[in-house]
């Protein structure tokens, strides 16, 4: 009969000693341990921190329809008939329907544009209303009517629809609270998705077959297998274009973005301001302490051809002074490549330029800046930008979406064995642990929301080792005391 017991093998009587003993398991090499450190921060991160992730590329979707359903919703103050033949009013005459209707309004700018068909947009400092927004008058440049006014939010303009769905990708409707869901987004999108492309090239594959698996799903795959296809093979395709935006992202956070202006700073990268007295150089465009009629209106007209007569064309954004007798400042507002962001600087009182930045002269780094901004937004390539921005968004959520469900086809309680084993960061050699070390708490302070997570991440992950030991020791030492229970002392 035989029995389901292993019976060690007898003894070799030309060899006294018994049988060889099995050889001890090797220690891991440090790639493999590093890999095992990566595989368990990677999990991590697709368990806690896909939701911040999955809220932003929901958010982020929805903004990149958002110039549409703005135009759609909007059009009655956005457009207007155009007449066969009729001429333009003076663009003084525009202003002034503007302020009369909206007398209670401070005049700030002025946005023209080139479509024959657009509004022209006379924007008022008006009390009362929330930070960085002002009150848009749109008059028909045709017949002067007002043909409404509503709120505008920023230097893009944005009016009420594409408002609310840019602060709710940007925090929820929550205020500066609310800011700490995206740049932790932000933060930890780059190190997900880069941990996830080592992860996945690193994968044992044929060798006829590795690249073809790397960028295109897996034929035939079932369950978990082909999850995890269609995860690494869609990261892998829409990888440069996440990092792009947890790039540009993270210009507009609050901790992160701060670190990042003192870098350019540092490094000759600032955006350059126009030189002028009065402060009209700023990001926004606002005129600070502007007084009601400080500037004469009918000067508007004058100051448009003098920029254009230094090439300035497109639409124009014409910045009130700040007071008497400071200039005018005309800015190319062109957010469509190729860009025209030229800016001039017009004498209140001769009409003459007296001042000239060009955007050809900007530092590469507030170049780069600049079209990073505009690409993220969906505008430096007009519909063809929003259309890629939509499939990141889709890629990005099916990724996450795939994530989750590979970690529930292999949850705990299905009995398999988990490939996250702690411990890594412990095993590995110091020459590798200790610059590991300093590269992530550089990075941490960098990015003080990835550092704090991280490190709260890694305590977390201690605590849960020790707990997991504690109770290991616990079970061996029952089992030994109910085997010798049963010996014959």
């Amino acid at each position: 009969m035989t029995s389901d017991v292993d019976i060690p093998p007898a003894a070799d009587p030309a060899d006294p000693a018994g049988p060889s003993p099995a050889p001890a398991p090797r220690e891991p090499s440090t790639w493999v341990t590093l890999r095992s450190l990566l595989l368990r921060l990677h999990f991590y991160a697709g368990i806690l921190v896909a939701p911040f992730l999955l809220v932003a590329a929901t958010t982020g979707l929805l903004y990149a329809a958002s110039f549409q359903l703005e135009n759609i919703v909007h059009s009655k103050e956005l457009t207007t008939s155009v007449p066969a033949g009729q001429q333009r009013l003076p663009l003084a005459q525009q202003v002034t329907a503007a302020t009369a209707a909206h007398p209670e309004g401070t005049l700030a700018l002025v946005r023209t544009y080139d479509e024959p068909d657009a509004t022209t947009q006379v924007l008022l400092d008006v009390p009362g209303l929330p930070e960085s927004t002002r009150l848009a008058v749109f008059v028909d440049p045709y017949n002067g009517e007002v043909r409404g006014a509503l709120e505008s939010y920023g230097s893009s303009g944005a009016l009420p629809v594409r408002t609310w769905i840019s602060q709710l990708h940007r925090h929820l409707h929550l205020g500066e609270p609310g800011r700490i869901y995206s740049e932790m987004a932000a933060s930890w999108l780059w190190l997900v998705g880069v941990g996830g492309l080592v992860l996945w090239l690193t994968r044992r594959r044929r060798a006829g077959q590795r690249l073809r698996r790397v960028v295109a799903p897996e034929r035939g795959a079932r369950g978990l297998r082909k999850t995890l296809s269609w995860h690494g093979s869609v990261g892998t395709w829409a990888l440069v274009g996440l990092l792009a935006l947890s790039a540009t992202g993270l210009t507009w956070s609050k901790y992160a973005g701060a670190n990042i202006d003192v870098l350019q700073t540092s490094i000759g990268w600032s955006t350059p301001s126009l030189p002028v007295s009065g402060g009209h150089g700023d990001h926004g465009g606002h005129a600070a302490g502007q007084e009601a009629g400080a500037a004469p209106v009918a000067d508007a007209d004058q100051v448009v051809q003098a920029a254009a007569g230094k090439g300035l064309s497109g639409p124009l954004e014409i910045v009130w002074p700040a007071e008497s007798g400071k200039p005018y400042v005309v800015k190319e507002a062109d957010r469509l490549w190729p860009q025209r962001n030229d800016q001039v600087a017009v004498d209140a009182a001769t009409g003459q330029v007296s001042a000239e930045l060009r955007f050809a002269d900007f530092p590469i780094g507030a170049k780069l800046t600049r079209w990073g901004i505009d690409v993220h937004m969906g505008v430096l390539f007009g519909l063809v930008n929003q259309i890629v921005l939509a499939v990141l968004a889709i890629s990005l959520i099916s990724v996450i979406v795939w994530g989750y469900r590979m970690w529930w086809l292999r949850r705990p309680t299905r009995g398999f064995g988990t490939p996250y084993a702690r411990g890594g960061l412990r095993r590995l050699p110091l020459a590798v642990a200790l610059p590991l070390a300093a590269v992530a708490i550089a990075v941490g302070v960098f990015l003080p929301l990835l550092g704090i997570s991280l490190l709260a991440f890694l305590v977390i992950d201690v605590v849960l080792g020790r707990v997991a030991a504690s109770r290991a020791g616990k079970a061996e030492v029952g089992e030994s005391s109910e085997s010798g229970a049963g010996i014959p002392g």
